[in-house]
């Protein structure tokens, strides 16, 4: 589902990644490591088409809208509340029934109570885990998830670990962690970035 050859990325002068190969079948689950500024959020932006590679060649196989993207910034309005958020990127998708399906994933992620709220009032964790509906929305082929475990307490670790789970079979996924062991029993591969 992902090729990339020579792949690098330059912003000015800063060299970001330099020549990477990565071959992941569809299906797969890439764990991405590395120290900070290696390189593994502008990897998983490369993927998603938010940026352009400087050099090397680099293919993804799905369309862009099958393409589930979590970010360190949670990509939500903290002016609208959790279910309007929701709301507005399944219209944004084009989801048939975006209403009941957003309503599934505040229900499985623990915010159905929380869901009139504006995003703005919630603690960090929270938003994390509107963010991760808000990736799993429009029901991705292709999940880009950048250090997905951050701000969770250990309920939400417990209950992405078992969204994980249950996503694995069908779907393709790259993964940026400081915690590559929590995600051993999902990798079907790794990338270390220096």
């Amino acid at each position: 589902m992902i090729r990339a050859r020579s792949l690098s990325k330059r912003f000015g002068d800063k060299r970001v990644l330099e020549r990477v190969d990565l071959d992941l079948d569809r299906g797969g689950f890439l764990v991405v490591t590395g120290p900070n500024g290696s390189g593994k959020t502008t990897l998983l932006r490369l993927c998603a088409g938010l940026v352009a590679p400087t050099s090397g060649d680099l293919r993804v196989e799905t369309d862009r809208g099958r393409i589930g993207f979590l970010a360190h910034d949670p990509l939500l309005y903290r002016e609208l509340t959790a279910l309007e958020n929701l709301d507005l990127y399944g219209r944004l998708y084009r989801i048939p029934e975006h209403r009941e399906r957003s309503g599934m994933l505040l229900e499985r992620f623990g915010l159905w109570r929380n869901r009139n709220e504006r995003a703005g009032s919630f603690s960090r964790g929270m938003m994390q885990r509107l963010a991760l509906c808000r990736a799993l929305l429009h029901d991705p082929e292709l999940l880009l998830l950048d250090e997905p475990f951050n701000a969770l307490d250990a309920d939400g670790v417990q209950l992405l670990q078992r969204e994980l789970e249950e996503l694995r079979p069908g779907r393709t996924f790259v993964v940026a962690t400081h915690d590559p062991a929590r995600l051993e029993p999902l990798a079907s591969g790794s990338l270390a970035l220096a």
